[in-house]
């Protein structure tokens, strides 16, 4: 099986603007959004982090944390957000490991629980995920899934 490398923003910030661009080309939030979230993780000014898998030198999968993933429940923070993993990776148990780094590091940093919002069903119960409640999304029409992890 494939050994694949996992590492924070922090343990490589020179990534910092690979990474944002990364993120910005999955999910088309603006660069300059994931750049100050991830100067604030870098700057020490919070440990909302970012988490980042690569295959040899390619980014195949990552995550973020943040205070509130753009819906209208401001009470549920830390909010995992950008959970992303390349097509070709997929089922391959990248995002379930990126899902457990953040679970423990965050834990280790007295940050729980914490919050994943979502339109899936049946995966993130797998690493321990809780179907918490609906909650609005930000300019959406549709309630999405809020899921917990104590």
């Amino acid at each position: 099986m494939k050994e694949y490398k996992y590492v924070t923003l922090r343990q490589q910030p020179e990534l910092k603007d690979r990474a944002a661009e990364w993120f910005h080309c999955k999910w088309g939030v603006p660069q300059e959004a994931y750049l100050e979230c991830m100067e604030l993780y870098l700057d020490n000014e919070t440990e909302y982090g970012w988490y980042l898998c690569f295959d040899e030198d390619r980014i195949i999968g990552g995550l973020g944390v943040i205070e509130n993933d753009f819906h209208d429940r401001k009470d549920l923070a830390a909010n995992v957000c950008a959970v992303y993993t390349e097509e070709e990776y997929r089922c391959k148990g990248v995002a379930g490991h990126l899902l457990d780094m953040v679970v423990d590091d965050l834990k280790s940093k007295a940050i729980t629980p914490i919050y994943l919002l979502t339109d899936h069903t049946g995966f993130y119960e797998r690493y321990g995920w809780e179907f918490l409640c609906l909650v609005q999304g930000n300019d959406e029409p549709e309630m999405s899934r809020m899921y917990i992890h104590r």
